[in-house]
């Protein structure tokens, strides 16, 4: 009991901590409710209203293996790094919005500097290595009451967070709740559905949970490094993996030979003779080759984790069955099926929960411009395309490639210029 009181404390002080990211003062500045880092303490949990995810601890460290971390980084890295736009969604026009641009300058400050620590790149990073871990990605929003800044935002813990499956649906009802491990539901902090962004992969409908790509290969990688450990003890062991059989020898011969072969024989490069009535049998205990290193099997299961994340196994590093006809049929693949799923599922969550329900500004559309197309040139020329054909005018194509649209009085001579 007294340990639990000592928990609730340090909970309490530092739920009560106040926000000093900025200079700003805390009533025009959001104020963070979740708490950064929760699973330093006791990993216990009880069980209660609110659901944990039932995740093995184990995935943490699997991610940190260097098979799984290479898939994990060939997705995040390239998502990360897309270039990405904040635009007007379909069937809104820029007229019909008041402070259009400054609205969609005031959106971007706020993914560029969602807080005073993180920066675009760094909040997805922590996001998409969860959603890849654990099949969840958690990012709290607190509007700021701001024009010029509308919001704030944290990486959150995807583990520390509870859905509560009684939820009706009113925007004021709590949807989800963080938990510190062994903390009651009773001292968990509510959350709002428009105060926390929670990404799940591959949802289902018997569980509020996703499913992430390494809790599918979770069985994968735990052979795949009881395999690794194995064959590396078994290359690391000095032992000759054969003996020499003396049939009827005495042991005065035995140690005889013994000492002469360790004086005489080993570590030389002599070749030993002997005379005896009988020939030495080799006895092997192995095979003596790299079979015994089963290097096929593991190679098997680093196919099966590229497998669970969707990648093919040259990203893994097996080029044995690639050549450079394949190469980049393979690495398209890669695209579409693994980096491009979850560009677009952040780039929805961003829209419907930042934009929407947090700010409240439906007007606007947040999107990566790298989806689309990956070869430059194929993308000009369909553009190109587009604009002879009279389908897009030259402000549709800048806007596609993120860029302002031209003044009003070249605006008049898109369709020449598309023409020409």
């Amino acid at each position: 009991m007294k340990l639990r009181r000592q928990l609730a404390t340090l909970w309490r002080r530092a739920a009560a901590r106040p926000d000093f990211s900025t200079g700003v003062s805390a009533a025009a500045e959001a104020a963070r409710k979740t708490l950064a880092l929760p699973a330093i303490l006791t990993p216990v949990q009880f069980p209660g209203r609110l659901l944990p995810k039932p995740t093995p601890v184990n995935l943490r460290r699997f991610a940190e293996t260097p098979v799984v971390r290479r898939a994990i980084n060939v997705i995040k890295d390239r998502i990360a790094a897309m270039d990405w736009q904040v635009r007007l969604r379909r069937g809104a026009a820029a007229i019909e919005v008041p402070a259009a641009a400054e609205k969609l300058r005031a959106l971007r400050q706020v993914l560029e500097e969602p807080n005073a620590v993180d920066s675009f790149r760094t909040l997805m990073e922590q996001v998409i290595e969860d959603a890849l871990t654990g099949g969840y990605g958690a990012i709290e929003m607190e509007p700021t009451g701001r024009p010029e800044r509308p919001a704030m935002l944290w990486p959150v813990d995807g583990a520390s967070i509870r859905i509560n499956p009684r939820w009706d649906g009113e925007p004021e009802s709590p949807r989800y709740a963080q938990a510190l491990p062994g903390q009651l539901d009773s001292a968990a902090i509510d959350l709002r559905d428009d105060q926390l962004i929670y990404i799940r992969m591959n949802p289902r409908s018997f569980t509020p949970f996703g499913l992430g790509p390494l809790e599918v290969a979770f069985e994968t990688v735990n052979l795949f490094l009881s395999s690794h450990r194995y064959a590396g003890k078994l290359a690391a062991n000095s032992v000759a993996q054969y003996a020499l059989w003396l049939n009827e020898a005495t042991p005065a011969q035995h140690d005889r030979l013994i000492r002469w072969w360790q004086d005489e024989i080993e570590g030389t490069g002599r070749v030993p003779l002997l005379s005896t009535e009988q020939k030495p049998e080799v006895l092997r205990f192995a095979q003596g080759t790299d079979a015994d290193l089963r290097l096929a099997w593991q190679e098997f299961l680093i196919r099966m984790v590229a497998n669970a994340f969707g990648l093919p196994p040259l990203l893994l590093g097996l080029e044995s069955d690639v050549n450079r006809s394949t190469a980049g049929e393979l690495t398209d693949e890669a695209f579409r099926g693994a980096i491009s799923p979850l560009a677009h599922l952040l780039a929805g969550h961003i829209t419907r929960d930042l934009f929407s329900k947090c700010i409240g500004w439906r007007e606007f559309e947040f999107v990566f411009n790298d989806l689309d197309a990956r070869d430059e040139e194929t993308e000009v020329a369909m553009q190109v395309q587009l604009l002879a054909a009279g389908v897009l005018t030259v402000n549709e194509v800048r806007a596609i490639r993120g860029l302002a649209p031209l003044p009003t009085a070249s605006t008049a001579s898109e369709p020449a210029l598309g023409l020409g």
